[in-house]
């Protein structure tokens, strides 16, 4: 089986996406089949197998961004579904529809998840350098969230008053708009200096999570660079 839309996927205009302000981003439905959403829904890894960041110090004074998150390795030990879904991410037909939506070459993808609990946020801010945008699937629907409880990505248009290496509060930007995140939806944005977005803190009950899964688009000689660099320190880069 499937489990990218590809139809839906090729009729989306690259024109319209590039040229969509305050940023390029486009928050389709059906993305994903919906025997593939519901198969992947299903065989989500469970929040044991996730690293705990809270409290990890930002760049700029940004406030730390609170999250169960699952970096994507070959190694990893994941159900059938998703290992099939991964391998249609790195196949040749999906590079290439990033390719066409992003207007270039020369990118590499990884992958990771993140699921959030009540009470956090992702604070405002632009992406670091090497990446150039993300595609991110939703997994939460109204069996298991209720839309007040937030969990939206939300893009932000300051206008251009804020350099990417600032920390301006959500009550600074002129505009918000907010992504469909229930059910089959994604989220495909391009990275820029201005590209602020952000999830405003989530107020769920304890036994639930905003979960979603992203496709992180680097530029790869960036991407390899910042690799090569973590080295040298002895860190380890993360993919985005």
């Amino acid at each position: 089986m499937e489990y990218l839309n590809w139809e839906r996927l090729e009729s989306l205009d690259e024109k319209t996406f590039l040229a969509t302000k305050p940023y390029p981003w486009i928050n389709p439905a059906g993305c994903l089949t919906e025997e593939g959403f519901r198969k992947l829904r299903e065989s989500l890894p469970p929040v044991e197998k996730f690293e705990r960041v809270f409290g990890k110090k930002r760049s700029f004074g940004q406030q730390s961004h609170d999250r169960f998150a699952l970096e994507y390795k070959d190694s990893l030990d994941l159900p059938p579904p998703w290992r099939e879904f991964i391998a249609e991410l790195k196949s040749t037909r999906y590079r290439r529809f990033l390719r066409r939506m992003f207007g270039r070459g020369g990118l590499s993808i990884a992958f990771h998840w993140h699921y959030t609990p009540n009470g956090c946020s992702v604070s405002p801010h632009c992406d670091a350098m090497q990446k150039l945008g993300s595609h991110i699937f939703y997994f939460n629907t109204t069996e298991d969230w209720d839309p007040s409880w937030g969990g939206e990505t939300v893009v932000l248009d300051d206008h251009g008053r804020f350099g990417p290496k600032s920390a301006p509060a959500w009550e600074d930007f002129d505009t918000a708009a907010e992504s469909n995140a229930l059910g089959n939806y994604s989220l495909l944005f391009a990275r820029g200096e201005s590209s602020w977005h952000g999830v405003r803190e989530i107020h769920c009950p304890p036994d639930r999570l905003r979960k979603v899964f992203i496709v992180v688009v680097n530029d790869r000689l960036r991407a390899k660079a910042k690799e090569i660099w973590a080295r040298v320190r002895g860190k380890k880069a993360a993919g985005y």
